[in-house]
C-alpha cells in the first residue's frame, strides 16, 4: 500500500503496463461472464463475410483488460468513482498484444465533498503496431490533506 493524497498526485505522470495478449479463451471466457454472444466475437465463418474478416474481441473485454493492467499500488485514501468517455476507438483480433497507459489527466474538488478532490486518469490501450484501441477517463475520489 502507498499513501497518496489529491495534493500527491501530479499532472502529467505516467505509468505504463506490460503487454497481454488477447486469446480466443479470453474472448470465449468474457461471452459467458457477460452473455454476449453476439457473431462479432464468436462466430468465424460468418465474420469472415464482414469487414474485418476475422472474430474481434469485445469490446468491454478490452476495457476489463485495460484497467486490470493500469492498477497501480492500493491507495487507502482513494476509491473509483467510475468510468467516463470510454471508446472502443479500433478493433482487437485474437493475437493481438495489448500495453496499457494511464496518465494524470485532470485534478479538480469534488462538488458533493469537500475534503475530496477527483483525479483523472486517461487511460488508453494500445496494440502492438502502436495503434490506440481504447480509451476511457477513470475518476478517482481521493482525500484531501
Amino acid at each position: 500500500m502507498k499513501t497518496l493524497f489529491f495534493e500527491d498526485y501530479e499532472l502529467g505522470h505516467c505509468r505504463i503496463s506490460t503487454g497481454r495478449t488477447i486469446t480466443e479463451t479470453d474472448i470465449v471466457m468474457h461471452a459467458g461472464q457477460t452473455g454476449d454472444f453476439y457473431p462479432h466475437h464468436m462466430d468465424a465463418e460468418w465474420c469472415k463475410t464482414q469487414d474485418f474478416k476475422q472474430r474481434i474481441a469485445h469490446g468491454t473485454l478490452i476495457f476489463s483488460v485495460a484497467v486490470g493492467q493500469t492498477a497501480g499500488e492500493i491507495n487507502p485514501e482513494a476509491f473509483s468513482y467510475g468510468y467516463d468517455k470510454i471508446r472502443f476507438i479500433k478493433p482487437v483480433f485474437i493475437g493481438d498484444t495489448i500495453t496499457s497507459k494511464c496518465s494524470i489527466k485532470e485534478k479538480k474538488d469534488d462538488p458533493k465533498r469537500p475534503d475530496f478532490g477527483q483525479v483523472i486518469e486517461l487511460v488508453e490501450a494500445i496494440n502492438q503496431n502502436g495503434k490506440t484501441v481504447l480509451v476511457a477517463e477513470h475518476v478517482l475520489l481521493v482525500k484531501k490533506k
